[in-house]
């Protein structure tokens, strides 16, 4: 087994997709690591679903990595429907980033779970990960966090931030699930739906926290897929809590989907067709880096001359404490632009940040952490990490502009950003 590479990436999900791609597209020898027998995270494991908008009015914003994956997606026939246009198969979506990391050269490592990281004068000398070989001990000159909560760069030593400023919460998870065999010709409209589910909360029929029924149609015309589940006050990175949130994840999902059964027109020959296989998080911890992201930054399409990534996403805060949602949206056509620094984790200088948990703040976090953004923020973290070992340098003396070059040429878009 080897056990020494130029770039390891850890985890497997949109951020770590595109940074294992964008790293071996610039020419470095790439690992990625993961702790499930396929890739997707988010996409797969946690079956969140569909894409969330990569357009700022009608013009795509989010290409690179992304782009590829969703060429693959639409050449299997597993991209949109009728209902749907930007849900995808899951099914689909492995085998697609399976082709996408080994055709640009990305070795995969799977069923391996992360446990250490070792440092030494601000740099990781090794991380440690568990195998069903047992412990192994993995090396590289550079290391990206795309775990989505900050794995690596807590057993590193860096800053860290958990939740909201107030008391630490963070935002509820989710237990995506879906009902198959629903005549969705006869379903009632969503406020309809919407009215029976808080007449059932009032009865104590159902226990869930959230205020209104979420679902978006699926790739399958029977099929409907609910982001519907909600689990408060528990942590993602306390294997207790966590465990329990799981738990009550799938309480929720049961209970429902018989509720929807027993109640709602369409539904009564459906049935609860698959929990997802983990809970979805939406946050975790956050790891503060050179520069920290702020929902007024986004909201006022605020642009930065190290922009590696663009979004349009709202500010999406679900309540981490009960019922509501927070939604704060741009002006129609306005994007906002990603810096580099925020990718920069402070104190350990050969790590990059590439997934959700780069520096930002708890209301920032909530509108930059969906997966067409997440690919954006892997993919430049990727190729900024390729770029490094081939320099010589470490990420904190990058040269930001030789970073967007390198993510033009590898099919990206950066908002007005253009070379000659």
């Amino acid at each position: 087994m080897k056990t020494n590479y130029d770039v390891i990436v850890c985890g497997g999900g949109p951020g770590g997709i595109g940074a294992a791609v964008g790293a071996a597209r610039a020419g470095a020898d790439v690992l990625l690591i993961e702790r499930y027998g396929f890739l997707g995270g988010g996409a797969t494991a946690m079956m969140v679903n569909p894409f969330m908008t990569y357009f700022a009015g009608k013009r795509q914003i989010i290409h690179g990595v992304f782009q590829l994956m969703l060429n693959k997606l639409t050449a299997m026939g597993a991209y949109g429907s009728e209902k749907a246009p930007r849900a995808f198969d899951a099914e689909a979506f492995k085998i697609a980033a399976e082709e996408i990391c080994r055709e640009a050269g990305v070795t995969l490592l799977y069923h391996t779970f992360l446990a250490d990281a070792q440092t030494q004068d601000n740099q990781i000398q090794s991380i440690s990960v568990a195998t069903k070989d047992g412990l192994k001990t993995l090396q590289a000159k550079i290391f990206i966090d795309s775990t989505g909560d900050g794995d690596i760069a807590f057993f590193a030593g860096a800053d860290i931030e958990k939740g909201r400023s107030e008391d630490g919460l963070t935002q509820p998870m989710t237990l995506n699930f879906r009902m198959a065999g629903v005549d969705i010709q006869r379903l009632p409209s969503r406020a309809e739906i919407t009215a029976k589910y808080v007449e059932a909360k009032e009865r104590e029929e159902i226990q869930c926290p959230r205020e209104n029924i979420l679902y978006f149609f699926a790739t399958q015309l029977d099929v409907v897929h609910f982001n519907q589940t909600r689990i408060i006050r528990h942590d993602a990175t306390d294997p207790i809590s966590f465990t329990l949130a799981e738990i009550e994840g799938r309480r929720q999902a049961w209970q429902i989907s018989q509720w929807l059964i027993r109640n709602i027109p369409g539904f009564e020959k459906a049935y609860l067709q698959q929990t997802a296989p983990q809970i979805g998080v939406r946050e975790s911890r956050r790891v503060i880096g050179e520069y920290l992201l702020t929902a007024e930054d986004l909201l006022s399409a605020l642009r930065f001359k190290d922009v590696i990534a663009c979004g349009s996403y709202s500010v999406d805060i679900h309540n981490p404490d009960g019922e509501g949602t927070v939604i704060k949206k741009l002006k129609p056509g306005e994007w906002y632009d990603i810096p580099y620094r925020s990718l920069v984790p402070l104190k350990v200088d050969n790590l990059l940040i590439g997934g959700r948990s780069i520096s930002s703040t708890h209301e920032a976090h909530s509108a930059i952490r969906v997966m067409p953004i997440v690919f954006g923020i892997g993919h430049a973290a990727g190729v900024a990490a390729g770029l490094c070992i081939a320099s010589g340098t470490i990420p904190r003396q990058a040269d930001y502009r030789k970073i967007q070059r390198e993510l033009l040429r590898q099919g990206a878009t950066l908002g007005d950003i253009c070379f000659e």
